[in-house]
């Protein structure tokens, strides 16, 4: 199943332009595997015959490099205030991906200013990641900067737990969206659930409420990811679940994701608007 799943998708990626869907992936609050779930989503698409690249953007406290146990000789702050090509900040990772790394303990990347967006737009002008898909690893909470990603994305992804903390940050994040008018669709992912009952209650919890409150979302239920033994034990190999236990229930529930996510050429048509046009709306954004 999993060999003809890989192999239409590779016949699809052969039909459809070189323009980058960018999905930020996102959480109200830290700790619930947001990170972890981008890199092992980037190394499933890339398994199915998609081009990825990961945009670590919790700039300064970039994490993803750290699962892949990668120490990337290049970063965004190189790109910004060294005049750094961004071909040389792209860093090779397992399974065919490439991730830009935001770069860690730089307080001038966790408060990036207006003019470094700009300068980052500007050199992104007429330049396209050769990549089918760009995941953008948010940081957690809102705060302007994140906020200012999930709005230039193209499609959000809300990680949350089954813990009411989660809950209701994940709430918080959404209702700001909501009330700005960044997305009125809205993927959430349930990690670390027990089984697949405590899964859809968390869902239907988050469902109820913006049905209530937020009238016009229409959130979409992408998957949720069991608490496994195997996910804590690679987070401390520093390798992704998905390559080194491939038939495990996370590895399972993350291709199935992936296949939610990527859907058919035509969505993808729909949905590409390339990376220096993300870029461009950050412009915006930060002005």
């Amino acid at each position: 199943m999993n060999n003809m799943r890989s192999s239409i998708y590779k016949a699809e990626n052969n039909l459809i332009h070189r323009h980058s869907r960018v999905i930020a992936i996102t959480s109200g609050k830290g700790g619930v595997g947001k990170t972890n779930i981008t890199v092992n989503l980037a190394m499933a698409l890339s398994s199915a015959g998609f081009k990825v690249v990961i945009f670590d953007a919790d700039l300064g406290l970039s994490n993803a490099e750290v699962l892949l146990g990668l120490n990337p000789r290049h970063t965004v702050y190189d790109f910004l205030y060294y005049d750094v090509p961004l071909e040389q900040v792209l860093t090779d990772a397992p399974n065919n991906v490439k991730i830009i790394s935001g770069g860690c303990g730089l307080l001038e990347l966790a408060n990036l200013s207006s003019e470094a967006i700009k300068h980052l737009q500007r050199s992104l002008t007429g330049f396209d990641l050769d990549a089918d898909f760009v995941l953008v690893d948010t940081g957690a909470g809102i705060n302007k900067s994140v906020l200012a990603f999930l709005a230039a994305a193209q499609d959000v992804l809300v990680v949350v737990t089954p813990e009411p903390t989660s809950i209701t940050d994940a709430y918080g994040l959404i209702k700001v969206l909501y009330r700005y008018k960044v997305h009125r669709e809205i993927n959430l992912l349930i990690n670390k659930a027990v089984n697949e009952q405590e899964a859809d209650s968390t869902f239907r919890k988050l469902q109820l409420t913006a049905q209530r409150f937020l009238p016009e979302l229409n959130l979409q239920y992408i998957g949720w990811l069991p608490n496994d033994d195997t996910v804590v034990k690679a987070v401390k190999d520093q390798r992704p679940f998905v390559l080194y236990y491939p038939d495990s229930k996370p590895s399972n529930a993350v291709k199935a994701v992936a296949d939610r996510l990527a859907g058919t050429k035509e969505n993808l048509h729909k949905k590409s608007g390339g990376i220096s046009s993300f870029f461009g709306r950050l412009t915006r954004l930060f002005s």
